[in-house]
Formats: C-alpha cells, structure tokens, sequence
C-alpha cells in the first residue's frame, strides 16, 4: 500500500470516527467542513495531485472519490438519525396527556360603570338621543364661561378645578361637549355626553378626584319644562322600572334656569321608606333645568326662537344605586371578589 492510499484510508477512518461520535447537527456540519470542505483533509490530499506522477493520478482520484463516497454515506446516514432523535425529543416535550384536567379559563365581563353607561345609552338612543363625546382636557371658556358660570364663581377655584395653565384644565363636567355642539349651529340637538371628568375631592365613600357623568341636552322650538319632565319619567321607569315615580324639587344652577334636582321614588321599597332611601320614600337623583337665554346667546343660538332642556347624572351614582353598592371606592380597587357579583 502506497503512502498516498495509506494516509486516505486513514483520513476516511478518522472522518467515520468523528462522525460516529457527532452529537448533534452542528458537530456534523463541523466534521464535514473538517474533512470535505474546501480546506479540509480529504481535498488537500486532491491539490497535492499534481506531485503525483501522470500514470498514479487515476488511482489517486479513485481512492479519494470512494473515501469521500464512504464519508457522505456515513454523514447521511448520522444526520437521519440525529433527525428522528430530535424530533422524537421534541414530540415528547409536546406530548399532551388527555387524561389530565383541564386549565379554567376566565372569561371577564364588563365593569359595572359599564354596564349603567350601556343602559342609559340605550334607552336615550331608543328616544332618538345622539351620543357625543369630548376632550377631557378642555379650555376654561368652554368648561365655565360659555356655561354661565362668572369669573368669581366658587366653582372655578383652584381648591376644586385641576388647572393646568390659567386657561386650560381638566374638565369639571361634560357640558362643555355642549357647548362645542350649540356652536356649530345644526339645530334641532338631541344629544348626551358621557364622559370622565375631574375635580379636587378628597376620595371616601361618594367622592373621588375622577368619575364619570351623563349629560343631556334638546335644543328646539317650543321646548317646555314638560318636556324635561316627561323625558326624564320615562328614563327613571326604563331604569328603574316601571313604577317608579319622579318629583322635581327648585334648585340653582348657572347653565339653567329654571333649575330642578330630580328624586325617584325608592325602588327597594316602593316609596314606603326603608334604610335604603334613609326612610323618604325617595331618593335624589340628578340635576336639571331649562338652558338659560344667556347660555344660548354665547352659542349662537336665538333665544326668542329656540329653547331647551338639560340635565346632568352621575354615572357612579346610577351605578351605586341600580346594583345596591355602598362605596364608590369598590368601583375602581379592581376586587376580582367584588367584580364577580356583576
């Protein structure tokens, strides 16, 4: 045996014994770039060729192209065997055992704020109301002056309203969506805008720095107060349900006049009194009135032609109140326990 044919034999046994001893895809990929590659073992004893003399070179050829033969068989036989070890690894790690129980799976629901607003949406769309939102982050002629409500009024001090320059703040009220509506002169409106809005309160029980209110507003002609008091009559009994009863009690606001707050007879106890409505019979409900002359004026609208209702609601209060909970604070703390009674 020739010195040529001894050391390919040799590099064909050493590449046999690597790939046997391969653990993987890579160290396969590395012993054959060692062996077959452009620099590996086996093509430099092929560019040494031309120091083999014309009449050996066949042999040569022959020895290297059956070891190289020999080597890709191996290689690809490991390979295929490497193959089904990894995917029987892997099916194994995916492997599913039917016997087990299965994961639960919560589903969650809306938040109770959520469930008020939709129903008060309901039954204002099902009057032919247009629901209309607004920024929260509003300017001071929009959320007060354009409201009726003067420069030295209570409500615009600091110790209430969150300023964020002289002349812009977060919104006290969602009026101002009113405002910015009546400006733009499409007349007839019938409209609500719910919303979140803000003010400096300390956080207890029926107060927090952030909550939400449903405003309305009609615009028309031959708008009458008996107009507002059906309207909300049929609001508390869709609510409430269908015996329940309204009364209207005088009261001021700077956006109407005349002003009312509105209580329903209690639908716990059917007017009768109980703890529930502290023994009245009754229990208060929101805020109303006929829009001042002087607020449509500043929005453009003719007073001697058109007039109009509006009122104000506290989504957290219908909230309180429909679903029978006794702090407002329950509403925002996330309480999965309290959360899954809804």
């Amino acid at each position: 045996m020739s010195d040529i044919e001894q050391k390919v034999k040799e590099i064909q046994e050493a590449a046999v014994t690597a790939i046997l001893g391969a653990d993987g895809l890579d160290r396969l990929n590395e012993v054959r770039v060692s062996f077959l590659g452009k620099k590996g073992s086996l093509t430099a004893v092929l560019k040494s060729m031309k120091n083999v003399d014309p009449e050996d070179r066949p042999k040569v050829g022959k020895w290297v192209n059956d070891a190289r033969a020999e080597i890709e068989a191996r290689m690809t036989e490991m390979k295929n065997r490497l193959d089904a070890e990894k995917m029987a690894r892997e099916l194994e790690k995916e492997k599913i055992d039917v016997t087990l129980p299965p994961k639960m799976k919560f589903i969650g629901h809306s938040h109770p704020n959520t469930i008020a607003l939709e129903e008060v949406e309901r039954i204002f769309v099902g009057m032919g109301y247009e629901v209309i939102e607004g920024p929260e982050i509003e300017y001071d002629d929009y959320n007060f002056t354009k409201l009726n409500i003067p420069a030295n009024h209570p409500a615009k001090d600091e110790q209430d309203t969150f300023y964020i320059t002289k002349d812009i703040l977060l919104r006290t009220q969602t009026s101002p969506v009113q405002a910015r509506v009546m400006e733009k002169g499409k007349l007839p409106i019938r409209m609500i805008s719910p919303g979140r809005v803000f003010r400096s309160d300390e956080v207890d029980a029926t107060h927090s720095p952030s909550f939400h209110q449903i405003e309305g507003l009609v615009i028309d002609k031959n708008i009458t107060f008996a107009d507002l008091k059906g309207t909300l009559d049929v609001f508390a009994k869709e609510l409430f349900g269908p015996e329940t009863k309204t009364k209207f009690r005088p009261h001021h606001f700077p956006f109407t006049e005349p002003s009312a707050e509105v209580d329903v007879s209690c639908f716990k106890c059917g007017g009768k009194g109980c703890r529930f409505c502290k023994g009245s019979g009754w229990i208060e409900i929101l805020g109303c009135g006929m829009v001042h002359p002087h607020v449509l004026e500043m929005c453009g609208i003719d007073p001697e032609e058109y007039t109009g209702f509006a009122f104000g609601v506290g989504l957290e209060r219908i909230a309180l109140l429909k679903y029978e909970i006794d702090d407002m604070r329950l509403l925002y703390e996330n309480d999965i326990r309290f959360l899954k009674q809804f």
